[in-house]
């Protein structure tokens, strides 16, 4: 996440992909596919194992099954640390990148074709491992296409994000509609296949990257690297030991993401915290994020039960029939992104319309966590309704307030991150943001397994209280928050 930006008079003057240099296009192309991939999969992933071995799945409970999913997604952004350390240390970020994708389509292929609960783990693992590292470095690489100050840079990323939103739109509806017709481990099929088209198309054009993306920033001594390669695999035989004795199990697993995530994450504040090498001003800007983390923990872990809580209420409560024809449940899945397309360009125009009269990163989290609250109160007027009986345009207007909450905290949080950062903390400040991502979604997968269809209020309203009470705390607390951070706003 570290590789420096380098522009030659040629990138300037490439304008072959809309205005942007022809290189974007392959790193746009394999996010793109990468994100179908990952979509479609998750689409149809609990409905796999909760659903019966007579209807194509694992007949897993329930309850454990949301917990595996939500472990898995905290995984995924556990897994973006370790692909940065990758590519800062050892191999740089476009060689991080393109393995990655090799062994996220690996894991699709397992899905797909390896039986029960063993092609379940192997394909969960490797996705998500590869996962975490492809998010890590695909937009280390899209940097090295611009210069600082290249007046295409920001338009470049945006277009790099319409790849992302347009991968999760299509993702859900081709592996829904393989799923609902010939079965799972077709849709499993098409996630790898969009992964090796994707892959295929990258492999023919990476070369045209520059050299920058390459780099590896801080090389690891070699004469260290023996030992990092003896911790690697200790640390996977400590694993596997302690999966084969039966001290990490399925039921268990979510608690376990969800401990390991928060150890690492008070581990990374004390040693910033604790380093010599920042200044007193550093020391409060970390401090004064403390708040933005918890926060946005408890944001993502409403926000991510798209893919556990509102998977079951889609499958069981909602009225998915179209004029007698019934859609499969993870559409519902593609319903967010494109609220994201639409409203992404929205939102930024009006910050750059407010300009430094824009409300302030706390209070952009707080409107963010009460809306993202204000959408689970919105369940409540169709709760312990009958089976199927919510409307479609019901979960429509949900998601759009979804998306609205998501657009108030998500890039705001990740920019802050970088604000706040000491200088040579860094990377370290945005792996911090991806803990609290992890944990949240981690947490997303642990409460759903205290959702009841049959007794759905107290959920909903619980949930949605807390997160408008933690929001208004951080409100409250704007102007110590912001004296904490010392001028970044």
């Amino acid at each position: 996440m570290s590789a420096p930006d380098v522009t030659t008079p040629e990138s300037r003057g490439d304008t072959r992909f809309f205005g942007q240099p022809w290189a974007l296009a392959h790193i746009f192309g394999v996010e793109m596919w990468e994100r179908f991939s990952f979509y479609g999969m998750q689409g149809i992933l609990l409905l796999y194992m909760y659903y019966s071995v007579a209807e194509g799945g694992l007949g897993i409970d329930r309850t454990i099954a949301a917990g595996i999913v939500g472990a898995y997604g905290g995984t995924v952004y556990l897994s973006t640390i370790l692909g940065a350390w990758i590519a800062d240390r050892l191999l740089g970020s476009e060689r991080v990148l393109f393995y990655s994708a090799i062994i996220i389509m690996a894991g699709h292929i397992g899905l797909a074709v390896l039986p029960n609960v063993w092609g379940l783990g192997t394909g969960l693992v490797l996705v998500a491992i590869g996962s975490g590292g492809l998010k890590a470095n695909a937009t280390s690489v899209v940097g090295t296409l611009y210069a600082a100050d290249d007046p295409r840079r920001d338009a470049g990323f945006s277009l790099f994000y319409l790849g992302i939103n347009l991968g999760a739109f299509f993702g859900p509806i081709v592996t829904g509609a393989l799923q609902s017709t010939v079965g799972f481990h077709w849709g499993f099929g098409a996630a790898a296949v969009g992964m090796a088209l994707g892959l295929i198309q990258y492999s023919f054009g990476r070369r045209a990257l520059p050299e920058a993306s390459r780099v590896v920033p801080n090389p690891l001594p070699r004469r260290r690297r023996p030992l990092i390669a003896v911790v690697a695999v200790a640390g996977i035989v400590v694993v596997a030991a302690l999966v084969l004795l039966g001290v990490v199990r399925a039921d268990n697993l979510v608690g376990i993401v969800i401990v390991v995530t928060a150890g690492a994450s008070i581990a990374y504040f004390a040693v910033i915290l604790s380093s010599k090498a920042i200044t007193a001003v550093d020391r409060s800007r970390v401090v004064g994020f403390i708040p933005l983390f918890i926060v946005n923990v408890a944001f993502w872990s409403l926000y991510q039960q798209q893919f556990t809580v509102l998977t079951i209420y889609s499958d069981e409560r909602l009225n998915r029939s179209i004029l007698g024809w019934e859609m499969p449940v993870s559409w519902v899945n593609s319903i967010n992104p494109i609220f994201v397309i639409i409203l992404s360009g929205v939102f930024a125009a009006v910050w750059t319309k407010l300009g430094r009269r824009q409300p302030s990163t706390p209070v952009k989290f707080s409107i963010g966590a009460i809306v993202m609250g204000l959408a689970f109160l919105l369940f409540l007027p169709w709760a312990n309704g009958p089976a199927n009986s919510t409307p479609l345009l019901a979960i429509v207007g949900i998601l759009f307030v979804f998306t609205v909450a998501e657009l108030f905290i998500s890039p705001v949080g990740l920019s802050v991150s970088t604000k706040l950062a000491p200088a040579r903390f860094t990377t370290q400040m945005v792996a911090l943001y991806f803990l609290s991502v992890s944990l949240g979604t981690s947490i997303a997968g642990w409460l759903a397994g205290f959702y009841d269809p049959h007794d759905e209020v107290p959920y909903f309203a619980i949930l949605g209280v807390i997160a408008i009470i933690m929001s208004a705390a951080l409100w409250a607390a704007v102007k110590p928050v912001l004296a904490l951070m010392r001028g970044v706003r």
